[in-house]
Order: C-alpha cells, then sequence, then structure tokens
C-alpha cells in the first residue's frame, strides 16, 4: 500500500488511487473525468485495495467501477462501502463508454486461440461474440483488463504456456504492452458503458476531488439499508413507500446478502436529489424509523447523460 502523503508538503499532488496497472478502463475514467495536473494516479491491484485506501487514510481518494450496463452491478464494489469501508464516501460519478477489443501478443486466427484471460467482470459483456467464435476458448481470471494484457504480452508466454492465449482489453493496453488487436467492438452492444464512482473519507469530503461535471446542477444520493422487520411482509413496500410519496424518483435498487445466513439481504439505492433537499432528508429520516440500519454512502454530483466522462 502506498504510504499516506504527508499533510505539511504543499507540493505534493493529492493521490487517487485506481484499478491498474496501466491501461485499464478506470485508468481512462479517471484521466477523463478529472485535471490530470491536480493528482497523482496510484495503480493497485485490486478493487477493494482501492476502497481501502481511502478507508485507511493512505490516499485521499479513488476512483472505482460500480455498475455496468450489461452485466450489473460490481458486487465488491458494494460489498465493501457496505461493510468495511464505513467512513468512505461517494463524491462524484463517471460514465464512461467501454469498447472492448481481443488482444493478443502475435496475430493469431481466431481458432488457434485456446484460452482468453480478463477481469471476471468483462466476459459476460462480450457473449455473444464469445460463444460464436471462441466456444472452444476457456475463460481465465486476471485481476484487471490491463493485468490481463501484461500475462500475455510477458517475454516468458510462451514457456509458460500462454502462447496461443488472448485477452480482452483496452486499445490503450494493446499499445503499452506491445500487443496485436485481433477483433475490436465484441463488446455485446455498442452503447455498452461503465458507472464509476469517487470516493474519499467522509470527513474530507468538503474536499473533493475537481471533477469535469462538479458543476452539474443535478445531483444524486446513494444510501444501503437493512432491518429487523425485513422478515415481515410488506416491509420493504413500507421503506419504498418513503420516497415514492414524496415524488423521489429511484434510479437504481438492489439486494444483496448480509453474509450472515439465508435470506437476510441489505438493499441499495439511488436516487435523483441531494441530501440537502429536504424530501430527501425527509424520506431518510423516515426509513430510519423502519430499519436497523441506513448509512448513506454519499450525496454528489450526478454524471451528465450526454458527457462520457
Amino acid at each position: 500500500m502506498p504510504p499516506a502523503r504527508n499533510a505539511t508538503s504543499q507540493a505534493v499532488l493529492p493521490s487517487a488511487a485506481y484499478l491498474g496497472p496501466e491501461g485499464t478502463f478506470s485508468e481512462e475514467a479517471l484521466l477523463g473525468s478529472i485535471d490530470a495536473t491536480s493528482v497523482k494516479p496510484v495503480a493497485v491491484e485490486t478493487i477493494r485495495e482501492a476502497v481501502m485506501a481511502v478507508q485507511d487514510r493512505a490516499l485521499e481518494w479513488a476512483l472505482v467501477p460500480i455498475e455496468n450496463s450489461i452485466e450489473g452491478s460490481v458486487t465488491v464494489t458494494l460489498d465493501t462501502l457496505a461493510g468495511e469501508a464505513n467512513e468512505v464516501a461517494v463524491v462524484g460519478e463517471v460514465v464512461l463508454p467501454v469498447r472492448h477489443y481481443l488482444i493478443a501478443r502475435t496475430r493469431l486466427e481466431l481458432a488457434e486461440i485456446e484460452a482468453i484471460v480478463s477481469h471476471p467482470h468483462v466476459p459476460g459483456q462480450c457473449t455473444r461474440f464469445l460463444h460464436k467464435s471462441l466456444s472452444h476458448a476457456r475463460i481465465v481470471a486476471a485481476t484487471s483488463t490491463a493485468e490481463a494484457v501484461r500475462l500475455i504480452a510477458d517475454d516468458a508466454a510462451d514457456e509458460a504456456g500462454r502462447g496461443k492465449w488472448a485477452a480482452i482489453g483496452t486499445r490503450l493496453a494493446a499499445e503499452l504492452y506491445g500487443c496485436a488487436v485481433i477483433a475490436e467492438g465484441i463488446q455485446d452492444r455498442e452503447d455498452n458503458e461503465t458507472r464509476f464512482v469517487w470516493l474519499t473519507r467522509a470527513d474530507l469530503s468538503s474536499v473533493a476531488p475537481p471533477l469535469h461535471s462538479a458543476s452539474h446542477t443535478a445531483h444524486k444520493t446513494s444510501l444501503v439499508f437493512w432491518g429487523a422487520g425485513a422478515d415481515r411482509a410488506g416491509w420493504l413496500v413500507l421503506c419504498l413507500n418513503e420516497f415514492a410519496r414524496r415524488g423521489i424518483n429511484l434510479t437504481k435498487i438492489e439486494s444483496r446478502p448480509m453474509r450472515e445466513r439465508l435470506g437476510h439481504y441489505m438493499f441499495f439505492l439511488d436516487l435523483e436529489g441531494a441530501l440537502a433537499d429536504q424530501q430527501v432528508s425527509d424520506a431518510i429520516a423516515g426509513l430510519q424509523l423502519l430499519c436497523e440500519r441506513v448509512h448513506v454512502l454519499g450525496s454528489y454530483p450526478s454524471a451528465p447523460e450526454n458527457n462520457a466522462s
């Protein structure tokens, strides 16, 4: 884990963790959503490590994926924010168009490819292409798309039996690691997008990163809740009605297991509006009366719909 920044040094840029190595979609989203001269990007090996770097005060900020338009939520992000990172707040979001490339160390015919390596969240975004053209190839997990490309680009790939492996990653990663693009745009939909969230310590949320979209007037609030009354008929309807009767639009609702025993869940909500809005704060106050725990993950400027960065 990188050391904490010396708060007395004005010359040192604040650091932001992202899922590395260089060439990931996370890096692309980070550099596209903030003035690159105002932050020092720090590549880490896992999404959890990026979140916990903020929780542990090792780094000021982090950018992590939270949702894909095809594959749905990035569960490690949700679970870490709800469980281990109680002092971390969402302070911004960015939506990145995602275009996937099939990459190999050297030019290969599709029939020659023995395995496809990528981040576990990626193959599900490319199901049609993989079933049609590479059904014979096995899927191998990597910690990120760029790490997948780096793995097949390694000089020892042939000796390690990876000479006929391919990766799914970014064009930038193919260029960075000297690989060949075999096929491009292999995602199931042309409008494939991933939503990323900017994180900081809740007690430092007033020092949010200078995002390009920070001046956007529309806001979003994210929260997670669970309750002792969840085993009663109609409990969830009562919870959601706190928002419905105040005319608050929910843009996302999802359940995740509490990791205790079957039938126990926590519920994640995204809603339109800021925590400072009276109707939003009233709805959350009403929700707290019904729940064992309500944790606001963040209230932040939403990404403009027509702005991919």
